[in-house]
């Protein structure tokens, strides 16, 4: 069962990524402004975080940044997959205690039940391994969280620099200075900011 949602979760996540990879060049232009019919329709990183937080990929599909996408999803898969496996085991080795507990207040009703790698294991050994894989799968849940929280921010930061201005209007000088008041010289660093907008 593991294996075939694992499997078909990947088969998504490869044909998602070929649609978009091949669609690229018809989804319109790589650019921070859209001109239409003579307004400029500024990019909106807030809605970039809004659309990753409704789905992870989202805000990165709005930003224009389709590479990242097997990168979310690969990122997210792994805790999920963890989740999967560290719960099965933790069912597993729950009910093997529970039965063990029972088989030693006189009722062998369960033991059959029990998964066949875990019958040699005794009552404390399941015991422990019970907590260890529980422990394990909580964690899962909380490093998914936290991927969909990088997600989010990802989308923002790459919203937030879609329009940063990395065009050659950036200058930089170095001054000598003089400090009357200090009584010192020295060296400036003026960093020039042209407006694109002036151009």
């Amino acid at each position: 069962m593991q294996c075939k949602l694992a499997l078909a979760s990947t088969k998504l996540v490869i044909l998602f990524t070929c649609i978009l990879l091949f669609q690229q060049n018809s989804w319109g232009q790589d650019s921070a402004y859209i001109k239409k019919a003579d307004t400029i329709v500024h990019h909106n990183p807030r809605l970039s975080a809004k659309y990753s937080a409704i789905m992870p990929g989202l805000g990165q599909i709005y930003n224009k940044q389709y590479w990242k996408l097997p990168i979310v999803y690969g990122a997210l898969a792994i805790p999920v997959a963890t989740y999967i496996y560290n719960d099965d085991i933790y069912n597993k080795t729950k009910f093997a205690y529970a039965a063990k507990f029972k088989a030693q207040n006189g009722d062998n009703s369960d033991l059959d039940k029990i998964d066949p790698t875990l019958k040699n294991l005794s009552l404390g050994s399941l015991q422990s391994y019970r907590n260890m894989f529980r422990k394990d799968r909580d964690y899962s849940v909380l490093w998914f969280i936290l991927g969909w929280g990088l997600n989010v921010v990802d989308a923002s930061v790459s919203g937030h620099l879609k329009e940063f201005d990395i065009s050659p209007s950036l200058a930089i000088s170095i001054k000598p200075t003089v400090q009357p008041q200090y009584q010192q010289t020295g060296l400036s660093l003026q960093l020039h900011f042209k407006n694109a907008q002036s151009k």
